[in-house]
């Protein structure tokens, strides 16, 4: 019986997709962004983690169709990333299109497993884009670029919807030269229907001092979410 380590569930998420959205963050990252909020995520189990079989995530998921469906929502499978569980996540997906319910992947695009199956029943994918080059990826992630590319490629097989997504850090992506190639490698992608320029923040700070960890970015102050405005005249993006 296949089951699935979950962190949490949120019912009320109005900023992972379209309309009202049950999130469901899922356990594990092979990531170690540099600005990650949920370092806790990172294990593939935690002491608070649930395990839930795809029929038991989907019944709980389903209990707040009321409320996410007349607002155009659905679920967004978060975490961690739900990539590095995908038998897990395919099932579950593939129960939820059963429902009817509209389904989206926030994800950084490095897992496991055949993407172009667990493709076949997303709706939305929000791609989060760590750093253009192969030297500014390994530096903000601590891994290499190519599975979050391999990943790319298959949305573009597949057809796939994308919003794409950057943390604008300041001195690391926020420069008009970063911003504009960004608008240029957008424009390789097929099917982006939205971009969102999304400011450095110090929310989820303490959660390193709880857990014993270096923050990477300390000093590194918020983001001027006036000057992450501006930006988007960079992109050159009308949609």
């Amino acid at each position: 019986m296949i089951k699935g380590t979950i962190h949490s569930i949120e019912t009320m998420g109005l900023v992972d997709g379209p309309g009202i959205r049950v999130v469901v963050f899922m356990q594990g990252c092979a990531l170690r962004c540099q600005y990650c909020h949920n370092p806790d995520t990172w294990a593939n189990k935690c002491e608070e983690s649930l395990e839930l079989t795809p029929e038991e995530l989907v019944n709980k998921i389903a209990r707040f169709r009321s409320y996410f469906e007349r607002s155009g929502g659905g679920v967004t499978f978060s975490g961690g990333d739900p990539l590095r569980q995908p038998e897990f996540l395919k099932e579950a997906l593939k129960l939820c299109k059963k429902q009817g319910i509209h389904t989206t992947l926030d994800t950084s695009g490095v897992g496991f497993g055949d993407y172009e199956e667990i493709l076949k029943y997303t709706d939305l994918v929000l791609f989060d884009v760590k750093h253009l080059t192969e030297e500014g990826y390994k530096d903000m992630t601590a891994v290499k670029i190519d599975e979050s590319l391999k990943f790319l490629e298959a949305c573009k097989k597949c057809g796939t919807k994308l919003w794409i997504r950057q943390v604008v850090v300041p001195g690391m992506t926020d420069s008009e030269e970063y911003i504009t190639e960004l608008g240029k490698f957008i424009k390789t992608l097929d099917n982006v229907e939205k971009v969102e320029l999304l400011p450095y923040h110090l929310l989820g700070v303490n959660k390193y001092e709880t857990m014993g960890l270096k923050y990477r970015l300390d000093g590194t102050p918020a983001m001027d979410k006036d000057r992450c405005k501006e930006l988007y005249k960079l992109l050159d993006f009308n949609k």
